[in-house]
């Protein structure tokens, strides 16, 4: 039996309870698709789950790794669109680890890579873009001519929902540090706001979304900036459902779902140049617990990636 190396955790704990092991290397049923991965994003969800959250103890051993991009390698006997060698970026589910060298993709979380991004580009988009998109739009039902106040627009979902809100036509307000002024103006943010020297309540108001990738302190003082029938969508858990009522707006709590359709719109945004994944920093396969560790501990613009394929 061929054999493959992934990354998989045995108990929760520190980056230590990471390792690289040989495992089968899994065949694809029915529409499955069977991905030679090329590059895997570093996600907060990952080093959440190695302590101990959203997976419980009867499902390890475990492969982390929520993202991928890479090429077909096989595909089950019902699928008839790909073909081995045919270039994907997907959000696999928990169940599956993208930090391995072959992971099985279902046909609703994979779409084709966008042309113009290399896949270290490319595996830093599914599931920092879902949530963006689906935050955004979803959920918070964005349009064009709206105001939205993205709280944290320097980070992996952040940097993106600031390229998705410019491109659909919003006027987008953002709280980041001083430093990362410069960077989300780049990206299209027309109101950058320094969240240590101002306080964002007096530049955003009568906004129609907000998107809070904060929570704590920041999510108490977004109520005020909302305009009457207002959302404020949160991926930090659920906003008090008594405080929205009292001013007159609307709360959603999500995690993002895989969604193929939404990943190939996404592409289409970065080939047509309106989009453009940063990635902070790559580190080869084998030192994902160090990219795990800055991510955790550092001060991240856009998305770190691990390398399996130069």
């Amino acid at each position: 039996m061929a054999t493959m190396k992934a990354i998989r955790i045995h108990r929760f704990g520190g980056p230590e309870v990471m390792a690289v092991e040989g495992v089968p290397v899994p065949e694809p049923a029915g529409d499955e698709i069977l991905l030679r991965v090329h590059a895997a994003s570093v996600n907060p969800v990952d080093y959440k789950i190695r302590q101990g959250k959203f997976v419980g103890a009867d499902k390890l051993p475990i492969a982390l790794g929520r993202d991928a991009s890479g090429t077909v390698e096989k595909t089950g006997p019902a699928q008839r669109e790909l073909r081995r060698g045919d270039a994907l970026y997907a959000m696999p589910g928990f169940d599956r680890g993208a930090f391995a060298e072959y992971v099985i993709l279902k046909a609703n979380e994979a779409a084709r890579k966008p042309e113009r991004s290399s896949h270290v580009e490319a595996a830093s988009v599914p599931l920092a873009g879902l949530t963006a998109w689906q935050g955004l739009f979803d959920h918070g039902g964005l349009k064009e001519g709206q105001r939205v106040l993205i709280h944290g627009g320097v980070g992996g979902v952040g940097h993106l929902a600031v390229q998705f809100a410019k491109a659909k036509g919003a006027r987008v307000f953002t709280t980041v540090s001083r430093d990362d002024l410069d960077f989300v103006r780049e990206l299209g943010a027309d109101e950058a706001i320094d969240y240590k020297a101002q306080r964002f309540e007096t530049v955003a108001h009568d906004v129609d979304v907000v998107f809070d990738l904060i929570g704590g302190e920041t999510q108490e003082r977004s109520w005020t900036v909302l305009k009457r029938g207002g959302i404020l969508v949160s991926t930090v858990g659920q906003p008090p459902r008594e405080k929205a009522a009292q001013h007159g707006v609307r709360t959603a709590s999500f995690m993002a779902l895989p969604n193929a359709t939404q990943l190939a719109t996404i592409g289409r945004l970065i080939d047509d140049g309106k989009v453009r994944p940063h990635i902070a920093a790559t580190f080869p396969f084998a030192e994902a617990a160090a990219a795990e560790e800055q991510l955790e501990h550092g001060h991240v613009r856009g998305k770190i990636v691990l390398r399996l394929v130069d």
